[in-house]
């Protein structure tokens, strides 16, 4: 987690919500890494997770990540939750908590969703004040 408060840290500075993620593989191995960049890159798909979801796959050779943990500092939304199940990530661990748009546990529950063909298990809340403070600063800072 820490690795991806580092990542986060870096979004903020050219305007990005500060969150970060990393993917590991079953040895600990830093697969994957990234931060949001939907402004620095004008794209509304440059969230930190599927930055270090591609970066991962690449890596990889493959789109599995099976033995892989994702490691985020903010409970997905319903688009990473989406790609968590269809790179068929085995753990995902996350910080923060997002009551209004999480979707690994707080609004949905997509990435343990028994109608999907993929679960991947859920550790959630690891170093949330932390995670939270960061998130907290950055949009008390745009007020």
């Amino acid at each position: 987690m820490r690795r991806a408060l580092a990542e986060a840290r870096e979004a903020a500075p050219v305007g990005d919500v500060p969150v970060g993620a990393v993917v590991v593989g079953p040895d600990g191995a830093l697969l994957g890494h990234g931060r949001n960049a939907r402004e620095a890159e004008s794209d509304p798909t440059a969230h930190a997770e599927l930055m270090a979801i591609r970066e991962a796959a690449a890596r990889l050779g493959g789109w599995r990540l099976q033995d892989c943990t994702l490691v985020v500092t903010l409970e997905p939304c319903v688009m990473c939750a989406g790609a968590v199940v269809q790179a068929r990530v085995r753990r995902l661990v996350f910080g923060a908590y997002d009551p209004k748009a999480g979707a690994a546990g707080s609004v949905w529950d997509m990435v343990r969703d028994r109608r999907l063909n993929h679960r991947a298990e859920v550790v959630g809340g690891v170093l949330a004040d932390e995670c939270g403070a960061l998130l907290r600063d950055f949009f008390a800072a745009k007020r």
